[in-house]
């Protein structure tokens, strides 16, 4: 029972984190403030009111419209707090009430803003990869659970300390790679393969996951990217595709799948 009203309400709180993320959708790549001015209509520029600003129920009630003007809201809107909602419920069932939890779910809130932002722009804003990449190091230094680091004799500051190492590395690691492979991509193709914000999102992956994860989602991610890739050259003959949110899918599957796959990965070498 106790684990059901917990869901409900990480549930709830997901939808709620969902409606600033939209906001952050928005705004970010025009470099506007997330704070101010309040929420507004996008075609009427009038202000929306809080009852008007409930997750899913507001969408719902108003039928995807401004009350006042009629203008079309998008339906990003919706998706974007279902999306949040849903990650917050899975990773509670998932982690539990542990301080695992909180930073998978600020990093999971990042990758959502990354992935709507980079599908629609084309970039990724650096209050995501950079700020993104800051709290996977703090985190780290606080929580070195997050990279399975035991005290095994050694005093308290170490402990935190080798967790933070193993950040900064996966940062090293995670950036480092996506940059080598963009060079590569620029020398062979003559024009830019790899974008900044890559990199930066990278290297926010390599924070909170550390350097294994980090290499293994970078070489998951080309698999779904290429498929996707050559879907888009069918449909738009263009062969620039946003890359993050492939990036985030691979580093998620990483999160839950990545111990095993390098178990089977090091299985198929003879190497355990």
């Amino acid at each position: 029972m106790e684990a059901t009203v917990i869901g409900i309400f990480m549930f709830i709180f997901g939808s709620i984190v969902g409606s600033f993320l939209n906001v952050c959708i928005v705004r970010m790549p025009h470099e506007r403030s997330v704070v101010a001015p309040r929420s507004h209509c996008v075609h009427c520029q009038k202000m929306i009111p809080w009852y008007d600003n409930i997750p899913f129920v507001s969408y719902l009630a108003l039928r995807g419209k401004c009350r006042f003007c009629g203008g079309k809201i998008s339906a990003r809107y919706f998706i974007v707090e279902l999306i949040t909602a849903l990650v917050f419920l899975v990773f509670y069932r998932h982690f539990g009430l542990t301080v695992l939890l909180w930073p998978y779910l600020v990093m999971m809130s990042g990758f959502i803003v990354a992935t709507f932002v980079d599908f629609e722009h084309r970039i990724i804003p650096d209050e995501v990869s950079i700020g993104g990449m800051i709290a996977g190091l703090v985190f780290s230094l606080f929580i070195p659970q997050m990279h399975d680091v035991v005290p095994n004799g050694r005093s308290f500051v170490m402990v935190h300390l080798n967790s933070f190492g193993l950040s900064v590395l996966g940062v090293l690691a995670g950036g480092g790679s996506i940059y080598v492979m963009g060079v590569l991509g620029d020398f062979l193709f003559k024009k830019e393969s790899m974008g900044g914000g890559d990199v930066k999102l990278m290297a926010m992956v390599g924070a909170f996951m550390g350097w294994k994860m980090a290499i293994l989602a970078f070489f998951i991610a080309p698999f779904f990217g290429a498929v996707y890739g050559i879907i888009e050259k069918i449909r738009t003959k263009d062969t620039a595709i946003a890359y993050g949110p492939f990036l985030v899918l691979g580093a998620i599957i990483c999160l839950f799948w990545g111990d095993a796959i390098l178990a089977w990965i090091m299985r198929g070498y003879g190497l355990s």
